[in-house]
Parts: C-alpha cells; sequence; structure tokens
C-alpha cells in the first residue's frame, strides 16, 4: 500500500483516523499498532514477521542492555541486537549479490536464492539499531512497554521510505502527545503537498523515463531527456513521500525531522548532502562516520573514513556495484571539495558553482540508477554521443515538446520559491481560513482524477 494510491487515501486513511479519535488516549499507541501492522500486511504478509522479530529482539536486547549497564554483558548485548539486525538486512537484502560476486571472483556456480527483497527493510533495521545503540549509551532509557516499543518501529507514516525517525525523536511523544487542531490542520496540508509533488510531477517524469527504457530511438538529447526526467522524478518522489510521512505525523501529534531541503539551489556537493535525505546523512554521521573517528584523526585516515561512510551508504540504497560506485564517487567529489574544490566554487560565480553540482549530480543519478554497472556506464555514455549517436531524433523530439511544460514547473517548484510565497500567505490567517481547504481540496480533485484516470504510481526507493 503506497500513500499515493486511491485504497490508502479513501479506505485505509478515514478508518485510521476515525479509530484513532475515537479511541480514548491511552489506547491510541495501540490503535496506531494495529493500522501500521495491517497497512504493513497488505502489502508484505510474509515478511510482516520480520517487521516483528526487529520489534522483540531490539526491545528485550535494550530492556538487557539496561539492566547490566556499565558490564560487559550490555556490551554482549548490543553486539547481539546489531548482529540479529544486520543478519535480517544482509540475507533479505544482499545475499543474492553475494551469490553472484562469488561466483562471478572464483567461478562457482552457486545458484541464487532469489529473495524478495521486504519493503522499508532498509528504514526500519536503521530506526532499531539506532535505538539499541542510543540505549547503550545512554541517551535514552529502554521503553518497558512493548505495545509503545513496537508502535516506534512500525509506525506506518514512515515506516515503509522513512523519514529515519530516531526513537529520541519522537520519545516524548509516544508517552504523552496532544493532537492539536493547528497541527492537524497543518498535517492536512503538509499531506496534500507532498501528495501533490508525487502524482503531479514524479509520476509524469517516471512515465518519461520508462517511455526512454522501451524507446528503440537513442540520441543524445533523448539520453540527457532521461537524465533530467529521473533526476526530477527520485527528489519529488522522495520528497513528496516524506512530506506525506510529515504531514501524517502531524495529525497524530508526531514531529517527525525533515528529510528536505531544497538539495537542487546547492553550489556544492558537500551542500548537496546536507540539504538531501538529511536523516540517512544524519544516522550515517551519529552510527558509523564519527564512532570511526570523524575528521579527528590524521588526514589518511579521515580520507578512509569518508571513502567507507560513502561506499555504506551506497550499498544501503541496492545490492549493486553501480550503487558503490556512485558512493565512491561521492566520497571522492567530497574529499576533492574539502582539499581544494570548494574555494574554487566559493570564488566563482554563483550560477558555475550552481551548474558545476547539478551537472555532477544529474550524472550520479545516471549511474544511481543503471541497471547495473555496464547499464549506467551505457547511460552515460550515451548522454556524451559515445559511439556516434546523433543529436536528436523525431522521438525525442516529440517528448521534448510533450514534457516541456512539466519540466519548467519541476525545475520551479525546486526552488524554495512558492514555500516562500505560502510562508507570507500563512501570516494571514483571515485569508488563509477561506483559501486553504479550498486549496486542499482542489488538490485531491486533481490527484484523484490523476490516479483514477492512470494506474502508473511506482515509489522509487521501494526498490532501496
Amino acid at each position: 500500500m503506497v500513500f499515493s494510491g486511491l485504497p490508502f487515501l479513501y479506505l485505509f486513511m478515514p478508518a485510521v483516523l476515525v479509530a484513532y479519535f475515537a479511541a480514548p488516549k491511552k489506547y491510541r499507541n495501540a490503535v496506531l499498532l494495529v493500522f501500521s501492522l495491517a497497512f504493513y500486511f497488505f502489502g508484505e504478509q510474509f515478511y510482516t514477521i520480520l517487521l516483528l522479530i526487529s520489534s522483540v529482539s531490539d526491545f528485550v536486547f535494550s530492556l538487557l542492555i539496561e539492566k547490566y549497564r556499565g558490564t560487559a554483558k550490555a556490551k554482549i548485548f548490543l553486539i547481539s541486537a546489531i548482529v540479529v539486525s544486520l543478519v535480517m538486512l544482509g540475507f533479505f537484502k544482499y545475499i543474492d549479490f553475494f551469490i553472484t560476486t562469488a561466483n562471478a571472483v572464483f567461478g562457482s556456480d552457486i545458484a541464487v536464492l532469489n529473495v524478495r527483497l521486504p519493503i522499508g527493510i532498509s528504514f526500519f533495521t536503521f530506526q532499531t539499531m539506532s535505538y539499541t545503540i542510543d540505549v547503550y549509551r545512554g541517551r535514552v532509557r529502554a521503553q518497558a512497554n512493548i505495545v509503545t516499543f513496537a508502535t516506534f518501529v512500525c509506525l506506518f507514516p514512515q515506516l515503509v521510505a522513512g523519514p529515519i525517525v530516531r526513537y529520541s525523536d519522537i520519545a516524548e511523544e509516544l508517552e504523552n502527545r496532544k493532537e492539536r487542531l493547528a497541527e492537524i490542520s497543518a498535517g492536512i496540508r503538509r499531506f496534500c503537498i507532498g501528495l501533490m509533488k508525487k502524482v503531479i510531477i514524479a509520476n509524469s517524469m517516471a512515465e518519461l523515463t520508462e517511455y526512454f527504457r522501451y524507446a528503440d530511438e537513442r540520441t543524445v538529447l533523448f539520453y540527457w531527456m532521461y537524465a533530467l526526467a529521473f533526476t526530477f522524478q527520485i527528489y519529488f518522489d522522495f520528497s513528496g513521500y516524506s512530506d506525506m510521512a510529515i504531514g501524517l505525523g502531524k495529525m497524530f501529534g508526531f514531529t517527525f525531522p525533515e528529510n528536505f531541503n531544497y538539495p537542487y539551489v546547492s553550489r556544492s556537493i558537500t551542500e548537496f548532502w546536507r540539504r538531501w535525505h538529511m536523516t540517512l546523512g544524519n544516522w550515517f554521521r551519529d552510527y558509523v562516520y564519527i564512532p570511526m573517528g570523524g575528521n579527528r584523526v590524521k588526514q589518511s585516515r579521515w580520507i578512509f573514513n569518508i571513502a567507507a561512510v560513502w561506499m555504506l551508504t551506497g550499498f544501503w540504497h541496492g545490492a549493486d556495484w553501480n550503487f558503490i560506485v556512485w558512493g565512491l564517487m561521492m566520497a571522492v567529489l567530497l574529499v576533492a571539495e574539502k582539499f581544494f574544490l570548494a574555494k574554487l566554487l566559493n570564488r566563482a560565480w554563483r550560477f558555475v558553482a550552481h551548474v558545476y553540482t547539478m551537472l555532477v549530480i544529474i550524472i550520479s543519478f545516471v549511474i544511481f540508477n543503471g541497471e547495473g554497472m555496464s547499464g549506467a556506464w551505457a547511460d552515460v555514455s550515451g548522454m556524451f554521443g559515445v559511439g556516434g549517436l546523433p543529436l536528436a531524433g523525431t522521438l525525442s523530439l516529440y517528448y521534448l515538446r510533450s514534457f516541456a511544460p512539466m519540466f519548467i514547473i519541476a525545475a520551479f517548484l525546486s526552488t524554495p520559491v512558492v514555500k516562500k510565497a505560502g510562508d507570507k500567505l500563512l501570516e494571514n490567517k483571515s485569508k488563509l481560513t477561506l483559501l486553504e481547504p479550498i486549496l486542499v481540496a482542489v488538490g485531491l480533485i486533481l490527484v484523484t482524477a490523476n490516479l483514477v484516470d492512470g494506474s502508473f504510481n511506482p515509489f522509487i526507493y521501494f526498490r532501496f
């Protein structure tokens, strides 16, 4: 089930809202837990057991860590909890990759298992791991109520695609939260904004990327249109989903961390990664990079730390070599900016720095979305006309005319201009009181019409 689907919008969401607000406050976590498990079960009947195992495992280990705090047993329980999480993630996400790699390196013929990736496993394993580590570090107390803890792990707004919410982010709200009308209203507005970004813009860009994949024509123009379309698709897809998750959280009294801050206005790769998928970057910083020594080490060790973190970041996204290469590419660029490139970018004309950043990001996303390394290389080569590709063709020109308005809209909405205008509107509450419900209703009508008219409604991060 996806937030941008009609079953969620007109069946699941009304049902959970009615049940939640009809229930006494002390039972509202239980209501959210039941509906969250139903939400996950709708798409992952068998793998729901993994979600429950993850919840129970970290619940028990964290209680044991707190009981034996300061002793060797606490560290043993911490390691045990991390091993359980990583074994689950490693088997279901990476086992076939490891088998294929071993076959290629050693010439063996081990049969791949064709294990299907459970939706959201990359997200909920990171959330439970951060909780157990924080308990060991003494940053949070172990939660003694299994229902409360399972609600945190299974909370459907952020369960399958983030943002990566740490227990410390919502610990107080899990125990004691107040659902205020103003917050519910803000949550509905935020959800609708994300929904429109996902359905109207991301889905449109996804259609173009599909047209490219199945088209016979290959031209330089078509490769660049595909690259730009995917760059917009992944941003509006994932940031839209994050908006919907944050909005849903507000409706139920939770404050989830922001995940995107207009990354396409960045003027360096360093700035880009401070604005893109911020909860994942913060997770790797706090639980991998800093424990490895961060930047408070020798220069050679720091370079190793950056490379290791970004290789893991790439590998987290997918079990293929193009993801690892993509991560290492980011590491090289970040190191280069640290040593000399940042100074050049700071002195350069702002437009030049922005063009550099976006060119790098567009090419990197083509590698990211490639069908393995061979596919990624073929796509990047096509962008630069390797092999004597023609500049344009009949089909690519047709799609350029068809999608040009959406490209312009996507580029405009990638900047904070509209948000600033909306913030000014919010200052005048008398106008907003009348205008907000009208805009929300119009947005829902447009989205519903779009969903009824077609069934093409993919979500990129379900693949990761």
